[in-house]
Parts: structure tokens; C-alpha cells; sequence
């Protein structure tokens, strides 16, 4: 490729991601349609620990045959935890560029103080997020009033212009986000929607309840309560599980959507066990053995989180294995 050719293509792709951000931005009075399954995808990391771009693409390609809404890049599930920034922003963008443009890409952006998790959503908008995914401040507990938190999330959504998604991880963070402040934050032009990881049926009954008349959107937060979700009005769901079982997430949605109840609940009660094992039980380490175990690429665990041993490989199967799924 010539210079020129190289030129070109560079400024066709900053067009791209600035009709998509102003397509995204005039679409924030209606709001941003979020319904649907999303994987929050593993980062795939090479023996050194470095990001394999190669190992991404290939699991993308297996995971576009699979009718997802979209991906949530840089989740929990992501070792996000461990990442630079600058990693965090290329992985957005690398996954951007190489899925088609009708599918979204929610970028996970949350960061302790306020201003880094302003200038995080300003860098996810710029390479072509469609939202951002923010969860909450969690390190310096007993000052997290209900008064930080709504001030934070104004700012931050003041300040983004691309939608943002709450996100109470209460199992990472150790603080949920309280029903009211999600109330609040929930009239915000710019604040669309949550993803719950709690499993609180109760709490996301009580919340589809109370900001339907701000058009305010509820994700599932794992695939272990995703139909009871649906049943009490949530429109999707970010589950872990997705990413080894993204067709079966999908399904559970199709059954539920055309009335198929008794089907969607048989599907659910399977899915229960697999996603227990992946999620609280052997965790990020358990999730990249189940892709390697479905032939995809889940790899190496960044540290200080450890690989499976062999015998939890042989349990994490065995909850497979029960659930019909192998």
C-alpha cells in the first residue's frame, strides 16, 4: 500500500468513526436501542501476557455467527482490572474496526475518580464506542453517599458524548448501586440504561417499575437470572456465559420473545450450573478454560490470576457435561 493508499485509508476511518459517533449522538433523545445479548468478552493474551490481536480475531469471527446485539469490550470479564488505558482504548478499537458497523460496541469505562472516567469516555468515544459501560467508584467505600454517586455519574454523563450504561457489579466493588440513586440518575438525558450483576429479581422488578416513563434500559448482568430478567422487564443481557455459549444466551431470548415459555425455562434451568462455574466459582481463569474447551481461544490469565489445574478443568467439564452443552 502506497503512501497515499495509507493516507486514505486513515482519514476514511476517522469519517467512520465521526458519522457514527454524530449518527450516535442525534440518536440520544429517542435513545439508544440496547436490547439484546451481548458477550463481555475475555482479552486474549499470548504466553508473555501481551494482547493477541490475532487469537481476538478469530474468536470474533466465531462469535459473529451468532446473532449478538453487540459486545461489551473491556468489562469485568476483560481483566480490565489490569489493563493500561492505552490497551483498554486499542482493544475498543481494534474490536470496532473488525465488526460490522450495525453491531454495538459498549465500552467498559469506570475508574475511581471522576476525572479519569471522564477523559476514559472521552478516549472510548473517539475510537468509535457506541456507549460506554461505567461502573461505579468502590475503593474509598464510606464516602460513596448516594449524593458522590449521582454527582459522579452527572459529571461523567455531562461530559460523554456517546450514552452512558450504569453498571453495579456489587461482586467486584463491593458497593451496589442503591435503587434510589439509580432512580435519579435514571432522568439524565445521557444515562440510558443499567447493567445489574446483583441478581436482585426484586430490585430490577422495582427499578422497570420506576424509571419506565425516562425509557430507561436494564441489562442481565449473568445468564443465571437471565429469564426471570426478561420476565420483569429488562430488554437484555451482558453474560459472561455469552462468550462459550453465546448461541444458547440467544436462544433463551428467541423462546422467551415469541412466548415459548416452558422451552425458554428448560434452556435456563441448563444454563444455571455452567455459568455458576465460570463466574463464582473458578471465575476469569474458569471462563478462558470453557473457551478453550468449545474451540475458542481463551489462553493465558494475566497475573496475579492463576490458570486452572487439571483437576478443575475436569469439574468445570463435568458442569458442561450435566447441562447437556458437551
Amino acid at each position: 500500500m502506497s503512501a497515499v493508499e495509507r493516507r486514505l485509508s486513515m482519514l476514511s476511518s476517522k469519517l467512520s468513526i465521526f458519522l457514527r459517533r454524530f449518527s450516535v449522538t442525534a440518536s440520544k433523545t429517542a435513545n439508544l436501542n440496547i436490547g439484546g445479548i451481548y458477550p463481555p468478552i475475555a482479552t486474549p493474551f499470548d504466553p508473555s501476557e501481551n494482547i493477541d490481536y490475532g487469537k481476538l480475531n478469530e474468536n470474533l469471527k466465531v462469535w459473529e455467527a451468532i446473532p449478538f446485539r453487540g459486545y461489551v469490550v473491556q468489562g469485568s470479564n476483560a481483566e480490565t482490572a489490569y489493563l493500561k488505558l492505552d490497551e483498554k482504548v486499542n482493544i475498543v478499537k481494534h474490536v470496532r474496526e473488525n465488526v460490522p458497523s450495525e453491531k454495538l460496541v459498549i465500552a467498559g469505562s469506570g475508574c475511581e475518580s471522576t476525572k479519569e472516567t471522564v477523559e476514559s469516555c472521552q478516549r472510548m468515544s473517539e475510537v468509535g464506542a457506541d456507549a460506554v459501560l461505567v461502573r461505579n467508584p468502590c475503593f474509598y467505600k464510606g464516602s460513596m453517599t448516594d449524593k458522590a454517586l449521582i454527582q459522579h455519574y452527572r459529571t461523567v454523563a455531562d461530559n460523554c458524548d456517546i450514552p452512558v450504561i450504569l453498571y453495579s457489579v456489587p461482586a467486584n466493588t463491593g458497593l451496589e448501586l442503591p435503587e434510589n440513586v439509580i432512580v435519579e440518575l435514571s432522568s439524565h438525558q445521557n444515562i440510558i440504561g443499567l447493567k445489574d450483576s446483583g441478581g436482585d429479581i426484586t430490585k430490577l422488578a422495582g427499578l422497570a417499575f420506576r424509571t419506565s416513563k425516562n425509557n430507561f434500559q436494564l441489562l442481565a448482568g449473568s445468564a443465571s437470572f437471565l429469564l426471570p430478567s426478561y420476565v420483569v422487564g429488562c430488554v437484555g443481557g451482558v453474560c459472561a456465559l455469552a462468550n462459550i455459549l453465546g448461541q444458547a444466551c440467544c436462544d433463551l431470548e428467541k423462546l422467551f420473545k415469541e412466548g415459548k415459555f416452558e422451552e425458554a425455562k428448560l434452556l435456563q434451568q441448563r444454563l444455571v450450573a455452567p455459568n455458576q462455574a465460570i463466574t463464582k466459582r473458578f471465575g476469569i481463569a474458569g471462563l478462558k478454560s470453557g473457551m478453550d474447551m468449545f474451540g475458542l481461544y481463551g489462553g493465558p490469565t494475566r497475573t496475579p490470576i492463576l490458570p486452572l489445574e487439571n483437576s478443575q478443568i475436569e469439574l468445570l467439564r463435568e458442569a458442561f457435561k450435566n447441562s447437556n452443552f458437551i
